[in-house]
């Protein structure tokens, strides 16, 4: 009996999809790598499309009418990621991607906000660019890393946090959702506590906008990093966002065209934020491209499609489990993530062999080395769902892992 979804109908979405009209050798595509990056609706790729062909200008130079649709267009995007994420849109910042977003911070803290000695707290669970910039600044710059270790389950214990935390501590940079256990941290409580040491909470939003409703104002979040082509926009684009009294304080990392007021051979004004921080031609197209995603995903609805992967996740691990030698990372309850090892198979071996099946899944450290070395291992297999995955995917992954384990018998 064939499953479906109660949240989606997944079908009439694939077809919005042109790349699943495409097979791998003789096999449909099933792709299984969102965590990595999203495929794109016609509506996306439309987006860009009629950008080019209708209104192509640079933003913010001309009065002439292609300039100022082109500004338009751009601006309207800004505004409609500041409504996605409940934020105001002098508070959304455009960037190339969550790395650059997370860097432009780390840059900007340092020189308006961190001094030597202070503190920052990060965790082992976090992607490399959530992890590294802090590592450099504070070896740098004489800052202490803290780093809080997840429990044996894969989880963070708050409580642990709260031994952490001290008067020095200046920043928490934590991850959202992880993108190789797909733990969900409680960002509110963490939150709280940052709040009541008066630290600031940085959050990599990368695994979690695209998959789930955050309110900004609601979770209390001082900063939010996170991409455009994770969300079904393109790549080269992606959103910081900042509290106002923040970046009001703060300085732009980068330099140039469109972030000035006003230049004079002594000295130079800034532009108001959000421009102060967006130097240089923006990547328009992309900007376009995320507010043409963000109206797909309303249409589909955000709280069906986390219920549709939270679905997936359990069926992935009730199923994948049963496999003998199969050993899955992670809580219980996680996102649409899935991270295994199967007996001593290398996870490139496992990607390659599922590849000749036509199925698309991500094999390595995932960015993630000191994960890694917590657990003991140099790598999982990963699996990851979005909106247009399907029951199906998931049985034909476990009938073709079983097919693996023969090859490397």
């Amino acid at each position: 009996m064939k499953l479906m979804s109660k949240y989606l109908d997944v079908e009439k979405i694939k077809e919005d999809f042109p790349i699943f009209q495409r097979k791998i050798g003789n096999n449909q595509l099933i792709y299984l790598d969102s965590a990595s990056t999203s495929h794109k609706p016609i509506s996306v790729l439309d987006s860009i499309s009629n950008f080019y062909k209708l209104h192509n200008s640079n933003v913010h130079r001309g009065i002439y009418t292609l300039s100022e649709e082109a500004t338009t267009l751009y601006e309207e995007s800004r505004l409609k990621v500041a409504n996605f994420i409940g934020a105001n849109d002098n508070e959304i910042i455009f960037t190339h991607g969550t790395t650059e977003s997370i860097n432009m911070v780390a840059k900007s803290l340092f020189s308006s906000y961190l001094k030597k000695g202070d503190e920052i707290i990060t965790t082992n669970l976090e992607h490399h660019s959530n992890f590294v910039p802090w590592q450099y600044l504070s070896k740098k710059y004489g800052l202490k890393l803290i780093i809080w270790e997840i429990s044996k389950e894969g989880n963070l214990d708050l409580g642990k946090l709260e031994n952490l935390i001290t008067d020095k501590t200046k920043l928490i940079a934590v991850t959202h959702i992880s993108n190789v256990l797909g733990t969900i941290n409680p960002i509110d409580k963490i939150a709280k506590i940052a709040h009541k040491n008066n630290s600031l909470i940085l959050i990599d939003g990368a695994q979690s906008v695209p998959h789930t409703q955050i309110n900004v104002k609601e979770l209390n979040i001082d900063i939010l990093a996170f991409s455009g082509h994770k969300m079904l926009a393109t790549t080269g684009i992606g959103v910081l966002y900042v509290k106002k009294d923040i970046l009001d304080k703060i300085d732009p990392s980068s330099f140039g065209g469109g972030m000035i007021s006003q230049v004079t051979q002594e000295d130079s004004m800034w532009a108001p934020i959000p421009w102060k921080f967006e130097a240089g031609t923006p990547n328009i197209e992309g900007a376009i491209s995320i507010s043409a995603a963000i109206d797909y995903l309303n249409k589909v609805g955000l709280n069906n499609i986390h219920n549709h992967e939270m679905q997936l996740s359990k069926y992935a691990s009730d199923l994948l489990v049963k496999i003998p030698g199969l050993q899955l990372y992670g809580p219980n309850i996680k996102s649409g993530i899935i991270s295994f090892n199967l007996g001593k198979i290398h996870p490139h071996d496992i990607s390659t062999v599922l590849d000749t099946q036509g199925i698309a899944v991500r094999g390595g450290h995932h960015c993630c080395m000191p994960l890694m070395k917590s657990l003991c291992i140099n790598g999982t297999t990963r699996a990851s769902f979005y909106l247009y995955n399907t029951f199906e995917d998931i049985e034909y992954l476990s009938k073709f892992l079983l097919k693996v384990k023969e090859v490397f018998k």
